[in-house]
Parts: C-alpha cells; structure tokens; sequence
C-alpha cells in the first residue's frame, strides 16, 4: 500500500490518497484538525473482509489490531475525556490538551503525561453517565469515564448473549460484521440518573451505529442532552443532517467531540481480494507455559448464570464506589506479574471486549510492554509496506467456539514472553487452537492468566504438554 499526500502535513495536510490493496483506494479529506495530530500517529489502512465495508482504519493507538504502549491506549480515552470537559464546563484546557497529545502522539511521553493528567481527576458538575461500544471502545470509553470523578457511571455494550442478566439497551450496529449490541446492569439508574449521556467510540463513520443508540436510550431513559465522543469523524454533510433531524425528532441535542474531523471516498472494493492461506507455522515451540488465575483479586457478577464474568469490567455498569474497587485490583494483579516477567520484551493481549482491565495491568507491569488485543473483525492480511496488518490468525474463541477471533500483527521472534489475558477459564480443548499459534510465535516463555476460578488440570492437557516437554 502506498500513502500518496497530496500535500506535505507540515504545510497544512488537507488531502490524502490511501492505495490500500488492489483496486481499493481511500481518499481522506481532513477539514478539521485543531490539534494538528499527524494522522499516520493516528491509523494505518488496511482492507475488510466485510461486503458493507470494505476499508478500516487500523488504529495506532487503541491497543486493538497494532500493538501499543498501553498508556497511549489509555492516553487515547483521557485526552478525549478532556476535550468533552473544555465543552461541558465552556473552558479551555490547553496545557492538560497539549499534554494529552504529546503523550497520545509520542509513546516515551505517553507515560508520564498519562500519570500527570489522572493524579487529579476531572470534576463534574453534573451527573453523567458513559457508554463505550463494543468490541473496540470497550476500553477507550471505560479510558474515557476514569479520567472524571464523582457523579459518573460507565456501561460498555457487549456482542455476548447473558440471558440470565437483566438488560437495559438494545440497538445494531448497521455496518458491523456483528451487529447486535446489548447492555446489561441490575440497576437501571445508572442510565435513568444522569443528566447527561455520553456515547464513546474509536471511530465515526457514519454515525448511523450512535443515532440508532440515541434513539434507544430516548425512549428508555429521556435525556435532553447527548455527547458522542470518538477519535475520527468521517460523516458527510448528509450524515450531519441526519444528526440535525432526529435533534429535531426527540427535541433533544447531540454534541460530536473528536480529534479528527473530515471525510471519505472509496473506490473500488476489497471483494476481488484473495483470500491468503494461514501462514504455516514453525515447529519450535514455546519452552515454558505458566498458567495463573487471579480470581480472587476480583468480583464476580451474581446475574451471569454459570458464566464467571466479571463484575467491575464494565459490562453490568461502574459507579465510583465500584472503580476503587477495580484499581485495588489492577494494582495487586499488575504486581502479581510482574514477578513472573522473565524478560523486557513483553507483550500482554487482551481477548475481544476483555480490553480495559488487560490494558491496565500491562501498564503497571514494568517497562518494555505492549499490549494489543484480539477482535472479532476479519481483516485482509497482506505483507506490503506501510499496509496496516501484516500477520494474523484466526481461532475459535476459546470462551465461545461458535465465535470466530483473530489477533494481528504478532510476528515470530518479537517478543520474549506473551501474557494472555482471559476473563472466564476455558477448556483445554478449547484453548488448544490459539494456543498452538502462540506457541509458535518464538516466545521463551507463554503465560495464560484467568479472571475466573480454576476447575481445570491443566498439567493432564496436551496444550501443557506442549509447552513443558518435561511435564
């Protein structure tokens, strides 16, 4: 893939030609900037296999499909967070934005601008409440709610059906390979209260995904007011007028903050691509497989039936009482594994919606981590430069085998050691294909950490053997 500016980025960038693979190309016209991020800090493009669109922008700072430093994955919420607080209190914030974006756009200072910005969280004057929409702004919007302190409430959606949980919102996601989004809390104020609803999301495209969730919350939950935050807005001005319309619909009013504002032309389409053939993977295998499970650091939903999901992950609903909570947690977990580190080329991989709580750990593990997650979205994998997925793999998901995962962009021999997070315990057989591909990787060593409790012995599985010859 060839990225063919227009103009230099230094001389006021407004135009830029993505060849993305084949005959698919992507024009991107940025109208505004204000912060004059360099867009290539922000994505890389690379092709979907997805007949209602056929384009992604693959983010560099989300922690999803490209590994990251984790703080800039958590910088990538905050700085948003501040943003929206510059809108709600009619202020300006610029050396906490100017310091956001820095970290955002420079990994060596993600760090220390991440810890200096949430050493005082931002106040509010009223109550809100945040949404994140699954599968990739599970952790920007869970990113987006810490950063702020009394008086707000976060809830992500989730793909996953919990029959035995109550549910509080429905709504599709028009353009997604999975489109059902539900939202799950035995306490129904945690929406109904606030004053202010906030919908968080990595990317705007069309905003069809937030207007079909505003108009379900309205009639559950009437609000006169709406915030939909994302990090790139691509709506056209006849998306903007559907925006303006159901404003006038509901009477109510609907504030889009972002980093990146502009918009798109697509042509050609990636249905002529080829399907490329897994890649083989080598014989050597991982030396060491270490298993660990951390349940008792964390609590358990009481509503999820036989399923040990996590209370405080943000799929029920947070409160602050409950964050505290949370950050006792990822403090004690993130020291457990530390003292398992073994090397200073480490990387922690979340799995799906399974984002925010890996993210953190990873952060508080020592220097020389990335993180990076799994994700439902299948994506055209293709070895040319500057084209955004190079490696991939696609697996089963150990938690739901009907479910097909994939994770990107994890090369052989990169790193020393992989944790990979997992929030329920699965089975051996189950873990076994994902497993085999990690194993694969070079790594000295492999840790699998559950956030459930253990009903498996895992020294009778052929995936411990596998990893510990001598077992």
């Amino acid at each position: 893939m060839n990225n063919k500016p227009l103009m230099d980025y230094s001389l006021g960038l407004t135009e830029r030609t993505y060849k993305i693979a084949g005959d698919l190309e992507l024009h991107v016209t940025v109208t505004s900037n204000p912060h004059n991020i360099p867009l290539d800090a922000l994505f890389a493009m690379a092709a979907r296999i997805n007949k209602k669109r056929s384009f992604l922008f693959v983010s560099k700072v989300l922690g999803k499909h490209i590994p990251v430093n984790p703080y800039t994955s958590l910088l990538s919420g905050t700085t948003l967070a501040i943003l929206l607080q510059e809108a709600l209190q009619g202020t300006k914030l610029e050396e906490k934005v100017q310091l956001a974006v820095e970290g955002l756009v420079y990994s060596d200072k993600a760090e220390t601008a991440y810890k200096a910005i949430m050493s005082e969280r931002l106040p509010l004057k009223q109550p809100i409440a945040f949404i994140g929409f699954a599968e990739t702004a599970t952790a920007i919007g869970h990113a987006v709610y810490e950063a702020f302190g009394q008086g707000s409430h976060y809830l992500h959606t989730t793909r996953e059906v919990i029959e035995e949980s109550p549910s509080i919102l429905q709504f599709q996601e028009e353009h997604s390979h999975a489109t059902d989004h539900y939202g799950y809390s035995d306490n129904p104020a945690i929406l109904a209260q606030p004053d202010i609803l906030v919908l968080v999301d990595d990317e705007i495209t069309t905003g069809r995904t937030s207007l079909n969730i505003i108009r379900d919350l309205q009639g559950k939950y009437p609000k006169k007011m709406y915030y939909v935050l994302a990090l790139l807005d691509w709506r056209t001005e006849e998306d903007i007028l559907q925006f303006a319309q159901l404003e006038q619909e509901l009477h109510i009013t609907i504030h889009v903050i972002s980093l990146i504002r502009g918009n798109t032309k697509v042509v050609g389409s990636s249905e002529s691509l080829p399907l490329q053939a897994p890649s083989p993977l080598p014989e050597e295998r991982t030396e060491l497989l270490q298993i660990s499970y951390v349940n008792q650091l964390f609590s358990h939903a009481p509503y999820a039936g036989n399923r040990p999901y996590l209370q405080h992950s943000g799929r029920f609903g947070l409160t602050p009482s409950n964050t505290a909570q949370l950050d006792r947690s990822i403090t004690q977990t993130a020291e457990l594994l530390k003292r398992k580190r073994t090397g200073n080329k480490t990387l922690c991989v979340g799995t799906g919606e399974f984002m925010y709580i890996p993210m953190r750990i990873a952060a508080e593990m020592g220097s020389g981590v990335s993180y990076q997650s799994t994700t439902r979205s299948p994506i055209h994998v293709m070895e040319h430069r500057d084209y955004a997925v190079k490696y991939g793999h696609a697996f089963p998901s150990p938690e739901d085998e009907q479910v097909v995962h994939f994770f990107y962009n994890i090369p052989y021999g990169t790193y020393q050691e992989l944790f990979l997070f997992m929030e329920r315990e699965a089975s051996p057989s189950s873990m076994e294909p994902i497993l085999r591909i990690l194993q694969a990787k070079g790594l000295h060593t492999l840790h699998i950490v559950f956030f459930s409790p253990q009903s498996v012995d895992w020294k009778e599985a052929t995936v411990w053997k596998l990893g510990n010859p001598d077992a």
